[in-house]
C-alpha cells in the first residue's frame, strides 16, 4: 500500500465501532480528568512571555480532546492568538471535528489548518519545506500504535517544538488489558492498521534512548465488557471488533482464536465484580520537554 493510501481503521464500520467504544469505555473522560489536572500548570510554563501560541494535534480524531485543550489554553491566555494544526488520516473524523468547531463559539476564534493525511505523509511534507512551522504544544493521543517507526516519529515531532514547548503522548499503559491482549495475540491482531503494538514502556524506551526529559502521569480507567461474552449482543461484537482492530470480530478469526481471546479478556485483562467483567484500560500521559 502506498503512503498516499495508508490504511486507517477509522472509516465506515471502523468509525461506528470506535464511537461505540468511546461511549462504553469512558476513555475520553479519563483522559480529560488527567488533562484538567496536568495541563493548566504546563500551559502557564509553555506560554510564559509568548505573543502567540501554536498547537499541533496528531491523530486528533473527532476533536473532542482538542476542543477541551484549546479551550483551557484560551482561558489561560485570553489575549494571546492561538493557531491549531490538525493531522488526521480519516476524512470522516475530520468532518466530525469540523462540525464540532462549527458549533463551538470559542473554537471559531482559532484558525485551523487541516492536514488529512497520515503522520508519515505530514512529516514528508514538512521536511520538504524551508520555512517550518513550530509549535508550543504537540499532542499525540492514542495514535502511536499507527506509525511506522515510533522512534523516528517522536524525534520528528520533538524537533518541531518551540522554546519551553511540550510533546504530550497518551498511550495504553504497559501491563494494561490492551497490552496483554495485543502482545499475546500479536500474530493475529497486528495485521491491519496496527503492524506493531506499543504501550507506555516502548515510548519511554524511545525517550530514554534519545536523552529526552519527560514526566509520566498515570490515567486510571476501566470499563464494563460483559456484553462481549454474549454472542448475540451487537454492542458486544462492535466492542470486540474495535478492541481487536477488525471490522467484524466473529468473521475475522477461527473459533479457536476467538475462544482464546475471550478467555484471555476475562482471565488476564479484566476483573470481575458482581457478575460484571471490567477491562483494565489504564493509560499513561507522558509529557516530553523541548
Amino acid at each position: 500500500m502506498s503512503a498516499e493510501a495508508k490504511q486507517t481503521c477509522y472509516e465506515g464500520t471502523g468509525v461506528s465501532s470506535f464511537q461505540i467504544y468511546l461511549e462504553k469505555s469512558g476513555e475520553h473522560n479519563a483522559i480529560l480528568q488527567c488533562v484538567q489536572n496536568v495541563l493548566p500548570g504546563e500551559f502557564l510554563r509553555i506560554g510564559a512571555g509568548k505573543s502567540s501560541l501554536n498547537v499541533l494535534g496528531v491523530g486528533s480524531g473527532g476533536g473532542e480532546m482538542d476542543a477541551q485543550m484549546l479551550t483551557t489554553l484560551q482561558s489561560a491566555f485570553p489575549s494571546v492568538p492561538i493557531t491549531a494544526d490538525i493531522v488526521e488520516g480519516s476524512s470522516e473524523l475530520i468532518d466530525n471535528f469540523k462540525a464540532l468547531v462549527a458549533k463551538t463559539a470559542n473554537l471559531q476564534k482559532i484558525p485551523f489548518s487541516w492536514h488529512i493525511m497520515a503522520s508519515e505523509d505530514y512529516a514528508k511534507e514538512v521536511t520538504a519545506k524551508r520555512d517550518v512551522k513550530r509549535f508550543d504544544l504537540i499532542h499525540m493521543i492514542q495514535m502511536a500504535y499507527y506509525v511506522d517507526n515510533l522512534s523516528e516519529t517522536i524525534k520528528f515531532y520533538h524537533n518541531l517544538l518551540k522554546n519551553n514547548g511540550r510533546l504530550m503522548i497518551i498511550i495504553e499503559s504497559t501491563n494494561s488489558g490492551w497490552d496483554i491482549l495485543w502482545k499475546t495475540y500479536s500474530k493475529d491482531l497486528c495485521v491491519c492498521a496496527i503492524k506493531e503494538y506499543r504501550a507506555s514502556m516502548e515510548v519511554v524506551a524511545c525517550l530514554k534512548s534519545q536523552g529526552l526529559t519527560y514526566v509520566e502521569h498515570s490515567v486510571p480507567n476501566s470499563f464494563d465488557i460483559t456484553e462481549c461474552f454474549n454472542p448475540s449482543s451487537v454492542t458486544g461484537e462492535r466492542l470486540l471488533s474495535f478492541m481487536t482492530g477488525q471490522d467484524h470480530f466473529y468473521e475475522s478469526f477461527t473459533p479457536e482464536i476467538r475462544a482464546g481471546i475471550l478467555d484471555l479478556l476475562r482471565s488476564k485483562c479484566s476483573t470481575e465484580k458482581d457478575g460484571r467483567v471490567f477491562f483494565n484500560s489504564n493509560l499513561s500521559c507522558i509529557l516530553v520537554h523541548a
